[in-house]
């Protein structure tokens, strides 16, 4: 029996996962992942690494980050508690969709997560207070390959639901793309 329903977006290999909890009147038990299942729906490689954040208030925006080749990952970002407006923003060379985002609300309650394929940048909001966000890595951690564009980038133009309460310092810094960005080669 399958535990996870996996549902295209308008961009090439961005998934939509729904879990299917049990539940009965102890609570409920609900897969987060299965190395069979996820090949299936196309991520290839093992998982290499598993984040756990913590956002505290409401109105905060994290991103956005990606690796550079030959680091870059594929990611699978499930919300455990409060509610997130989840950015995947397509960085691949030579795609359709090149430089086009897409954004889904995750929570605690609807059992949803989303499969970010390598060659995208990530980012997030927290729509409530206190967000914990589980991240599965199919690459681990590269210092030297980390990279990241600015949340508030016009050429994105994302739609943050609410204003931006709360953002890093660094993540502030981050740059624009540049005219010239041709995008990651995998």
């Amino acid at each position: 029996m399958t535990r996870f329903e996996f549902l295209p977006t308008t961009i090439s290999g961005l998934m939509i996962i729904q879990r299917k909890p049990i539940e009965d009147s102890r609570g409920f038990f609900s897969r987060l992942y299965c190395a069979e299942e996820y090949k299936a729906a196309g991520l290839q490689k093992p998982i290499a690494q598993i984040n756990h954040t913590l956002t505290r208030k409401k109105g905060a925006v994290r991103g956005l980050h990606f690796q550079q080749p030959p680091h870059t990952e594929a990611k699978v970002v499930s919300c455990l508690k409060g509610e997130i407006f989840d950015v995947a923003v397509d960085l691949r060379k030579n795609s359709a969709t090149f430089l086009k985002w897409h954004a889904e609300v995750l929570s605690a309650h609807n059992s949803q997560s989303l499969l970010i394929p390598e060659g995208f940048a990530h980012g997030f909001q927290t729509l409530t207070e206190d967000c914990e966000l589980l991240y599965l890595h199919s690459a681990s951690f590269n210092e030297e390959s980390e990279d990241a564009f600015n949340a508030t980038d016009p050429r994105l133009a994302i739609s943050w639901p609410l204003p931006i309460k709360s953002i890093s310092e660094r993540d502030r810094n981050h740059p624009f793309i540049k005219n010239d960005f041709a995008g990651i080669t995998l």
